[in-house]
């Protein structure tokens, strides 16, 4: 008889610890359905909830709290990292049977690479379980839709059958992991398959290549759709061909799974560095990291957005909001909050420790986190950090909440906290070039991404304060800082799958990315909107770009607002705010003039390399503070301020 053993975080639950420690599991979308159709197979733990006796205790009791009677043999639960195999050779030896007899079942690919070198078998997701007993494959699998047939009706098929989408890349073309059976399923449903490679011990990407690929002339008469589909075969044919070449030597380290919107799919082995690839002219966002989620394609957050179909708010703000702002978000406090979390500064306002980076797999990562979640508290803020693991480092996103009993969604102030320095150059001590090393090398991220997050503290210090002085808004706001974006929107993506799981109704998303890189004449800010797929979101998206363009003019009335829309968006799926698109949530990206494409470019010329300091020529705090305070004035008007 088998033996499943189950990661926890992201695989069986969400993970949420609340700033008095405790700690709360949510189950993952037809996980329950799982396990129940599991009951009589024997079903253990490997999972990693931190170090110390009292973290595996609040574990166990989060454990029985959201699956009770499923997991009750105590020998079978395994606490601790799984970057080694001796914690999968225990979970062998408990359970009492050959290792080929269990099956771990985890979503991180390296932590199913690990597994396998102990000789257990793995499955990448709790629906595929059975498969992995059965020695059935799972494999990476483009589906399409016919005309006619919509995302709902695939969402019903692929819910009821061994499939779990990743992507959608528009409402004819969705890309899932899927056994044969649900693949037969999807096909009598009147869907189209097309397998690619087995899913094993590999990850999905998108890799986009912004290089013109410009189709030949035969095709000059032929109708729009023809030459379109040969130059997005032609665009994947050669991203895939250079990120092979970038790799070469490491082995069958990467498989086509053909085009994507823009670039390729890829389903790249563990370990592989995919997100270290560079094109040769990639716009900002050209490596977004895919993650398999059952509820991709029910899109929750469109429902709500019909709903609220007389738009977000009318008018300006308020002449209140507008002086508070004024008042709350400045120069000076927008340079210190920049100089603490780029190490121009003490991390902690009165300390001694300072941070050479925030990038993932950097320990300066975690010290930033606990300081900016301390921040919020501080305030008064509910504080909710959300752990994940990215390649074996343990990062958390970090949540600040004032919540409002009653609100009919939540506002979100958004940014993401870590960063790179990835496109510098180093050199060993022979003055050997090398690669970018995280672990040693600077990445102060001033500008990518401290700007956004000086902008999201100020507006929760704004909110704060118009707390104190008697003022409540008639919606929840919450305040968001995302880890590893830079690796391919990881966190948001993490962030955003859970929400949707938990039903949250999320009423508008503004995201900050790069506020104050600044060279020449220029002031413009650029408000992104557009969505890879059509409908209800892309339409309130649009919505909430106006807000935030009249709440600019209120408040900053020196700058220029770039409204930038529909799926030829340059942005489009390159920021944190396409987490939420995904699911059907409206949410704009604000950045400096930087992601149009426009020459000459007058963002940063610092950006992912070491010189992205508070003294880089290129940042310009004032500019900053106006493009701060047009999200912040936005935020409030949206929250009934």
């Amino acid at each position: 008889m088998s033996v499943l053993f189950f990661d926890i975080g992201a695989t069986l639950a969400d993970v949420t610890f609340e700033d008095d420690g405790s700690l709360t599991f949510r189950p993952r979308p037809r996980v329950v359905e799982v396990l129940t159709a599991l009951a009589g197979v024997r079903k253990g733990v490997i999972s990693n909830p931190g170090a110390g006796d009292t973290a595996r205790e609040r574990a166990r009791a989060a454990l029985d709290a959201a699956f009770a009677g499923q997991f009750t043999e105590a020998a079978l639960l395994h606490w601790g990292p799984k970057t080694e195999r001796g914690i999968f050779d225990g979970a062998v030896a408990s359970a009492g049977v050959p290792a080929d007899g269990c099956v771990f079942v985890g979503e991180d690919p390296d932590e199913r690479t690990v597994a396998r070198t102990a000789g257990l078998r793995t499955a990448a997701h709790p629906v595929f379980a059975q498969a992995a007993v059965e020695g059935r494959p799972v494999l990476w699998t483009r589906i399409g839709l016919p005309g006619g047939r919509g995302l709902a009706e695939l969402d019903a098929v692929a819910n009821a059958a061994e499939v779990v989408p990743v992507h959608v890349a528009s409402d004819r073309l969705v890309l899932a992991m899927a056994s044969e059976r649900g693949a037969s399923a999807l096909r009598r449903a009147g869907f189209t398959t097309d397998p690619r490679g087995s899913v094993e011990e590999t990850a999905a990407f998108l890799l986009r290549d912004d290089r013109p690929v410009p189709a030949p002339e035969a095709f000059a008469g032929e109708p729009p759709e023809a030459p379109a589909a040969l130059e997005s075969g032609l665009r994947a044919s050669a991203a895939f061909a250079f990120a092979a070449g970038e790799l070469a030597g490491a082995g069958p380290a990467l498989l086509s799974l053909g085009p994507a919107p823009g670039g390729v799919y890829l389903a790249a082995a563990a370990g592989v560095p995919v997100e270290g690839i560079h094109l040769p002219g990639a716009r900002p966002g050209h490596t977004e990291r895919l993650l398999p989620d059952p509820a991709l394609l029910s899109r929750p957050g469109e429902a709500p957005v019909r709903e609220r179909a007389a738009g977000f708010a009318p008018g300006a703000p308020s002449e209140e909001t507008v002086e508070a702002v004024r008042a709350a978000v400045t120069p000076e406090v927008m340079r210190a909050h920049v100089a603490r979390v780029s190490g121009a500064a003490p991390l902690v306002e009165g300390g001694a420790r300072t941070v050479r980076g925030r990038h993932a797999a950097g320990a300066d990562n975690v010290l930033v986190a606990q300081a900016l979640a301390g921040r919020f508290a501080a305030l008064g803020l509910t504080v909710r950090l959300r752990p994940f693991t990215w390649r074996g480092h343990r990062i958390s996103n970090v949540e600040a909440e004032h919540r409002v009993p009653g609100s009919d969604g939540a506002v979100l102030v958004t940014a993401h906290l870590d960063s790179t320095g990835d496109q510098g150059t180093y050199v060993d001590g022979a003055g050997v070039p090398r690669p970018y090393d995280p672990a040693a090398d600077p990445a102060p991220g001033a500008d990518d991404d401290g700007s956004g997050v000086a902008a999201v503290l100020a507006a929760a210090e704004c909110l704060a304060g118009l707390l104190a002085a008697g003022r409540g808004p008639a919606r929840t706001v919450r305040f968001v800082l995302f880890n590893a974006e830079e690796q391919g929107l990881v966190g948001s993506k993490v962030y955003a799958r859970a929400a949707a799981a938990a039903g949250e109704n999320i009423a508008g998303v503004l995201q900050m990315d790069m506020i104050a890189g600044r060279r020449g004449g220029g002031h413009t800010v650029e408000v992104h909107a557009g969505a890879a797929v059509s409908g209800p979101a892309a339409q309130a998206s649009e919505e909430l770009g106006e807000v935030l363009a009249r709440a600019v003019l209120a408040v900053s009335a020196g700058l220029t607002v770039e409204r930038i829309t529909g799926p030829g968006d340059p942005a489009a799926g390159r920021s944190d705010h396409a987490s939420f698109h995904e699911r059907g949530w409206a949410a704009v990206a604000v950045s400096e003039n930087f992601f149009d494409g426009a020459e000459p470019a007058s963002g940063t010329r610092q950006y992912h390399r070491p010189g992205d300091t508070l003294d880089d020529p290129d940042h310009d705090t004032g500019y900053a503070t106006d493009i701060a305070r047009g999200v912040t004035a936005a935020a409030l008007t949206l929250a009934g301020l």
